[in-house]
């Protein structure tokens, strides 16, 4: 695997400062970063077709929220490649089929050239499939325009590729986050308090709803119009709250009498990773319906109409979203439940299967909730977060748990009593509070405020880790 040292050294990178930067100095360079971000995202695409684009953001609205992209501009693939790349080599790491020891310097660089190859490879293969597939309009008269789209949007991958490298060695936290959190924030703060209308004109010259919901609330004085903002401030206060509930397991010392640690272990054990996944499945189901559609609108998985699904498993994997509209503004009577079915002169009732029906809430909040749950255990088992893994991490620290014999296989038998069950409660909490958001069409979307709100949360702990460092070097050496 030497070859991946090379191949990575001549590909495009940050070089590390010289001297560690101060805080003010990181937060500038962030700064700097995010504002080229929010610029890339303005530059479009030369050759696209803008229908087209449209069209395709109805189906990959989830990929351009949890890959902070911006379809149609040269950042149309966001962070995809680095989250693809990272994900799958963590994946082909921790289940052992590559037998790479990252906590040795050698195989940390290992398994960070094989990332960064990988991530620029995907830049070109990802590009490439989205102009095949049509995303930007029909290219299949025109090689040149192929070669001239992918070129561009591979440009904008290994951009942000650089970007990222930027943010870790000279900012502040990581590009991802970054992007992912500047993205939500960015649509939380249009949808909110942005005054034009759909077609991109102020509400006050023209007649139209608006799209801030604001400017919705003060022209029509619906109280519905707010449920998109106060449902993100619901999500962001709950997940807050979640953020800070953990776990804690005693440690000691073997060799050290009278001192001891505590080994935290947080509620939302796996993070927003879980959703992450469900809804990325969910999002290629409708792909895929999309994609076997056939004259009529119609495949296996459902039906569409104008773009939109209208029926079948690609409509009830949708967003009830009008269910929380009719809950408000009329109770249940206004929320279809039953239907019935007349046989043999009798009229039987059944549960109806139209959207923003009960069973359409039901069946949905399920897929999310359940389907974390199932990748929740899944991504524990395979990134190093499961008992034995971090019995490990423990023993390898000197550390064991009071009252038990300093062996790895009595530190995994206390961590079975706990992280097992985080790992199916995280899932089951992240999977329904997204899904809850999204039928409330909360600003950002529900799983875009969950990431946005645990990134932000993680980078206000390292800011007041960097500033304690600050005040107080001694304080460094602690904290490593």
């Amino acid at each position: 695997m030497s070859w991946l040292l090379t191949v990575a050294s001549y590909l495009p990178s940050i070089k590390e400062p010289e001297k560690e930067q101060s805080l003010k100095q990181m937060l500038t360079w962030t700064g700097i970063v995010l504002l080229t971000y929010f610029t890339l995202s303005e530059i479009s695409l030369w050759g696209a077709d803008s229908q087209a684009i449209e069209q395709a953001l109805q189906q990959l609205e989830t990929f351009q929220t949890l890959l902070g992209a911006e379809i149609g501009s040269i950042i149309t693939l966001g962070i995809g490649p680095i989250v693809t790349s990272s994900i799958i080599m963590q994946m082909v790491v921790g289940s052992d089929l590559l037998r790479w020891d990252t906590n040795t310097q050698e195989g940390k660089q290992k398994f960070q050239a094989a990332q960064k190859t990988f991530a620029y490879a995907l830049c070109f293969i990802t590009a490439l499939g989205y102009v095949l597939s049509g995303t930007l309009g029909d290219v299949s008269h025109s090689p040149t325009l192929v070669a001239l789209l992918t070129s561009q949007i591979a440009l904008g991958g290994m951009i942000i590729i650089i970007l990222d490298d930027l943010v870790q060695k000279w900012g502040f936290g990581s590009g991802t986050g970054l992007f992912i959190a500047g993205g939500v924030s960015k649509a939380v703060l249009i949808s909110s308090i942005s005054p034009l209308t759909e077609n991109g004109e102020f509400y006050w010259m023209v007649d139209g709803t608006p799209v801030g919901a604001l400017f919705q609330f003060a022209t029509t004085l619906e109280f519905t119009s707010l449920i998109p903002i106060l449902s993100s401030a619901v999500v962001f206060a709950i997940v807050v709250y979640m953020q800070s509930m953990k776990v804690e397991i005693p440690l000691t010392f073997g060799n050290v009498r009278g001192f001891g640690q505590k080994w935290p272990l947080k509620f939302l054990y796996t993070s927003v990773m879980p959703v992450i996944l469900i809804a990325a499945l969910i999002a290629n189901v409708q792909i895929m319906g999309t994609a076997l559609a056939g004259q009529d609108g119609c495949s296996p998985l459902g039906c569409f109409s104008q773009g939109e699904a209208s029926s079948g498993l690609v409509a009830m994997l949708q967003a009830p979203a009008q269910f929380t509209t009719n809950l408000v503004t009329g109770g249940f009577d206004a929320i279809p439940v039953f239907s019935s079915i007349s046989i043999l002169g009798l009229s039987i009732p059944f549960l109806s299967l139209e959207p923003n029906s009960v069973f359409h809430v039901i069946f949905y909040l399920s897929v999310y909730t359940f389907g974390s749950i199932v990748f929740s255990i899944f991504w524990a088992r395979t990134s190093g977060q499961g008992s034995e893994k971090v019995a490990e991490q423990i023993q390898s620290t000197g550390m064991k748990v009071p009252g038990f014999r300093k062996d790895t296989r009595m530190i995994q038998k206390v961590l079975d009593r706990y992280i097992p069950g985080l790992a199916v409660l995280s899932g089951a909490a992240v999977g329904f509070i997204a899904g809850a958001a999204n039928m409330t069409r909360a600003a950002g979307g529900g799983t875009g405020i969950l990431l946005t709100v645990m990134i932000l949360y993680r980078m206000y702990e390292q800011l007041a880790q960097k500033h304690m460092e600050e005040l107080h070097p001694a304080m460094k050496d602690f904290f490593k």
